[in-house]
């Protein structure tokens, strides 16, 4: 079996839930073939990416999957680039709250997923889902998060990916989506993974 790592993240915005992981703790250990591997990562600029990259060597992750929340959105939006940015409208969880700068200096301006975003997207719209791909992970720590994974790992065979959630309805907030498809949206982006 290969082993996949999927992550969500801690609540943040002064919210107590995040339905990033919410949904991964009810995804089923074993999806397409993979063994899952489940971690709760920190809103934190930097330290996300240590921790993610830590677990992934440590399992041997042939994909990493991370899972974030993007209030405002009303589908499961796949991200197809991260960029090498860093602009913060609110602080982390570390009171860091940059404008406009690099995750790393001097390098790539962005780089692509490694995952088949689009045919992920497809598959969970046609499963009755709201789904599309996404052109902006934002420059938050969800971007963060998916530039610095896949600089760490860039030519190597770990693949990466990032996934935005909407708002799960126990938020109270709109637009937002039931906890239960937001798991079902993230099976079938799971069993459609390999190209």
């Amino acid at each position: 079996m290969k082993k996949l790592l999927i992550t969500g993240f801690e609540p943040f915005g002064g919210e107590v839930i995040n339905p990033s992981m919410e949904a991964v703790d009810l995804l089923l250990p074993n999806i397409n073939g993979y063994v899952l591997t489940k971690l709760c990562v920190p809103v934190i600029y930097g330290e996300a990416a240590r921790q993610v990259i830590r677990e992934a060597e440590r399992i041997g992750a042939a994909v990493i999957l991370c899972i974030g929340q993007a209030g405002g959105r009303n589908a499961i939006t796949p991200e197809l680039v991260g960029i090498n940015l860093r602009n913060a409208s609110i602080p982390d969880h570390a009171m860091y709250m940059p404008k406009d700068e690099p995750i790393e200096i001097g390098g790539d301006v962005a780089y692509f997923s490694s995952l088949p975003v689009r045919k992920m997207a497809e598959a969970i719209a046609s499963a009755g889902i709201p789904a599309r791909v996404s052109y902006s992970a934002g420059a938050y720590v969800c971007n963060d998060l998916l530039y610095s994974l896949l600089a760490h790992f860039n030519g190597s065979k770990t693949r990466v990916g990032f996934i935005h959630v909407p708002y799960s309805k126990e938020q109270n907030k709109e637009p937002s989506m039931e906890l239960g498809d937001i798991v079902k949206a993230l099976t079938v982006a799971i069993e459609n993974i390999d190209l």
